[in-house]
């Protein structure tokens, strides 16, 4: 009985670590909390998001893991096509052009592209993400058998270029 009672005040003040020393912790992967919420993306991760953001969390923390050396919590909202997180990191100040570590180096938009997800991909083009002028450009972008869905980014900036173009026309013509 005795060791029942030494136990149990060690495993309660286990179990009451701090938030802020939970959200520096990182998994096998090399993510931190953020990067999981992110990646998860559903209502109850948005929240644990904010949370952790408010609690003082880097919006830019970068995965150290071997197989996302670079990645940011946008990288994988983006990649999971999660728009309410990623607008939430965006208003938080994440880097919409964060580069991971590697050959070309992916910005969530490559993320997003490589999974085919229109929605992410319109998202960030709208939010101001940076594409080359040309598709082929490899200092900037993966090649497309890696990332099928950059060419749907560059319908969608086509388009929004000449929506505002077709705008400023009309704005200086009616002037």
């Amino acid at each position: 009985m005795l060791q029942e009672d030494v136990a149990q005040p060690r495993r309660h003040l286990l179990s009451r670590r701090s938030f802020r020393q939970r959200s520096r912790e990182r998994d096998d992967r090399g993510w931190t909390l953020l990067h999981i919420g992110a990646r998860k993306g559903d209502l109850k991760e948005l929240f644990q998001v904010r949370r952790l953001l408010d609690e003082g969390m880097d919006v830019n923390v970068t995965a150290w893991g071997p197989k996302a050396q670079g990645a940011t919590p946008l990288h994988l909202a983006a990649q999971g096509g999660h728009l309410r997180v990623m607008d939430e990191l965006l208003e938080r100040g994440a880097n919409i052009d964060a580069r991971t570590k590697g050959a070309c180096g992916w910005t969530p938009l490559h993320n997003a592209a490589k999974e085919r997800n229109k929605e992410a991909i319109k998202f960030l083009i709208e939010s101001g993400a940076f594409l080359p002028p040309d598709i082929n450009d490899h200092r900037f972008n993966p090649p497309l058998h890696y990332c099928p869905g950059l060419e749907w980014a560059y319908e969608i900036k086509r388009l929004q270029d000449e929506s505002f173009s077709s705008s400023d026309t009309t704005c200086t013509s009616e002037n």
